[in-house]
C-alpha cells in the first residue's frame, strides 16, 4: 500500500522493515532470534530518523514503531503520521504468513494481535489522522490517505 501511496503522491517510498533487513544483513526473524527485539527497535528508530531527514516520502513503518516511547515525538513535526486502523479479525485474516512476524509467535495470531492492539492503541491514537482500512482495498486506502495528505499535510 505504501508504494501505491507514494505513486499517488508523486514521491518515493521507504519500507522501514526492508531497510532494517538490509542494515542488519539478516531477516527480521533472525534479527529477533540472534539479537533480540531491543536491537530491532534500535535499528528501527535510527533508520526512521534517517528516513524523515531525507526529505518528503512515504514511510511504511511496522505496527510496533509508533508504540515505542519517544518515536512519534522524534518525527513530529517533520512527518504526517497516519494510523491505518482495522479490526483484529480482519487483520488476522489478511496475514499472509504469521511465521515471518516474530511478535505473533506463541499462540494464535488473532489473540496476539488483540493483545498488541490493547497495548498499543493509545499510541496509535496520537497519529495526525486515523484512516479505517476495514473492508477496503489497498488502492482505495491509498486514495483516502493521499487525499488527507493533500488536504492536511500540504502535499
Amino acid at each position: 500500500m505504501a508504494e501505491l501511496l507514494a505513486t499517488d503522491l508523486g514521491t518515493s517510498c521507504c519500507d522501514l522493515d526492508a531497510r532494517i533487513v538490509l542494515r542488519a544483513g539478516k531477516s527480521i526473524n533472525d534479527l529477533f532470534a540472534d539479537e533480540g527485539e531491543a536491537r530491532f527497535r534500535d535499528l528501527e528508530r535510527e533508520l526512521m530518523r534517517d528516513a524523515v531527514a531525507g526529505g518528503p516520502k512515504v514511510i511504511a513503518a511496522g505496527a510496533g514503531w509508533a508504540a515505542q516511547p519517544g518515536n512519534l515525538a522524534v518525527v513530529t513535526p517533520a512527518a504526517y503520521v497516519v494510523y491505518l486502523s482495522i479490526g483484529v479479525s480482519e487483520a488476522a485474516s489478511r496475514l499472509v504468513d504469521a511465521a515471518d512476524r516474530p511478535l505473533l509467535a506463541g499462540g494464535s495470531p488473532e489473540e496476539r494481535l488483540r493483545e498488541q492492539l490493547a497495548a498499543r492503541e493509545t499510541w496509535y491514537k496520537l497519529a495526525d489522522i486515523e484512516v479505517s482500512v476495514a473492508g477496503k482495498s489497498a488502492d482505495s486506502v491509498s486514495r483516502l490517505v493521499a487525499a488527507a495528505a493533500r488536504q492536511y499535510a500540504g502535499w
